[in-house]
């Protein structure tokens, strides 16, 4: 009798504890599902990148033949995000809204935000108040490619308590951007692009963010360059006792501030090739190894291509080109005669001069053409350049 009843004891602990175990489940579950929104920076006049950005916004220039802001948005939409602000300015919004469209191309759902002027970061954020209501989201600057998706990262931030996350990367030159001093597992201050850094972790330009950060913007005052700087938001949420985490990014993070920056970005892209699915462009693409032809490409027999490289659609390659490696070709081009190497042609561009191009960007609808005497040349060429050399 006592056995039996013992039995039915354990039976029953054990019964109530699957109840438990199962409804916590469903509501890390649940948690994990709730809605997000996104936001993208595209703002900005982007003026270490002149010429390029004469005739368009920066986070329009193409990374491996993909405009840089599509990194971001492609990111946020495999995070499970679908409804997307982004936040236009008065360069070119009319080139962004005919890109993006309505988002339904791309599988999100896009509400436009403007900018009126380039206030700083914590400014742009404060005007989504409306289009965020009362979920948390996440802003992800245009300008930013990231190695890693944001997947893992989302779910953290999705199960915590926290009212903002940050991700944190080791770079070489955190003058540059802003640092985040820790105190062991804890962050104990952000600093904007301080000249003696406490640290080399750089917060990288995604911020995982709740509603409290609109009450925290409108007590910010302006800094020295008349901004509302994010760094400043953050550090006076932790002053009022908010929480906010971090994460360590894995992997390569890039700003793609300056011409540099963009190739260095190419590179970085172009290497991954292969292996990773989200930098593949469209499912018309020839691909072996790593390097990838779009369709209607024809490639002369005395041409060579050394990977990692891509070339987009309808393209004339030869005779007597050579491309890679790192080298990213745009729609439409007819190459001949020429030797490129680390560098990024964009759409309807023609070459036909007999010389060798490194690290160069040349913009859309350029022509290069007649070089007498062969030597590497280094070119950063506006859109619609006719360049006679």
């Amino acid at each position: 009798m006592y056995q039996s009843s013992h039995k039915r004891y354990i039976h029953a602990k054990s019964d109530i504890f699957t109840k438990q175990l199962w409804s916590w489940f469903i509501r890390s579950q649940h948690t994990y599902k709730k809605k997000m929104k996104g936001i993208i920076l595209h703002g900005g006049h982007g003026t270490r990148l002149r010429p390029l950005t004469h005739t368009g916004p920066k986070q329009l220039l193409p990374i491996a033949n993909k405009p840089m802001s599509q990194y971001a948005l492609d990111d946020l939409k495999t995070a499970g995000i679908t409804d997307i602000g982004i936040i236009i300015g008065d360069v070119y919004p009319d080139k962004v809204k005919e890109y993006y469209g309505t988002g339904e191309k791309f599988g999100v759902n896009i509400t436009y935000i403007y900018q009126d002027s380039p206030k700083g970061i914590s400014h742009a954020i404060r005007l989504c108040k409306d289009f965020i209501g009362n979920d948390k989201f996440i802003v992800y600057l245009g300008d930013n490619v990231l190695r890693k998706n944001l997947v893992d990262y989302t779910k953290k931030f999705q199960t915590s308590d926290s009212d903002a996350m940050i991700l944190l990367c080791a770079v070489d030159d955190p003058q540059r951007f802003g640092v985040a001093e820790l105190d062991g597992t804890k962050i104990k201050k952000i600093i904007e692009k301080p000249k003696n850094p406490p640290s080399n972790l750089a917060v990288i330009g995604i911020y995982f963010l709740t509603p409290k950060i609109f009450d925290i913007i409108d007590n910010l005052k302006p800094s020295l360059r008349g901004e509302l700087e994010i760094t400043d938001a953050l550090q006076l949420l932790m002053d009022k006792g908010n929480k906010i985490e971090y994460d360590t990014v894995t992997g390569w993070w890039k700003d793609t501030g300056t011409p540099e920056d963009i190739i260095h970005a190419n590179k970085l892209v172009l290497d991954s090739i292969g292996t990773e699915n989200q930098f593949l462009i469209d499912d018309n693409s020839a691909i072996k190894d790593d390097i990838v032809i779009g369709k209607d490409t024809e490639i002369s027999r005395d041409s060579f291509v050394t990977g990692p490289v891509i070339i987009g659609k309808n393209c004339k390659i030869g005779p007597a080109v050579r491309i890679g490696p790192y080298v990213s070709v745009g729609n439409n081009c007819i190459l001949k005669n020429c030797n490129i190497e680390n560098s990024i042609i964009m759409d309807d561009c023609k070459i036909s001069a007999k010389t060798d191009l490194s690290d160069s960007i040349i913009a859309h609808g350029s022509e290069i053409e007649d070089h007498i005497t062969p030597k590497k040349q280094q070119f950063l060429i506006g859109e619609r350049s006719h360049l006679r050399i």
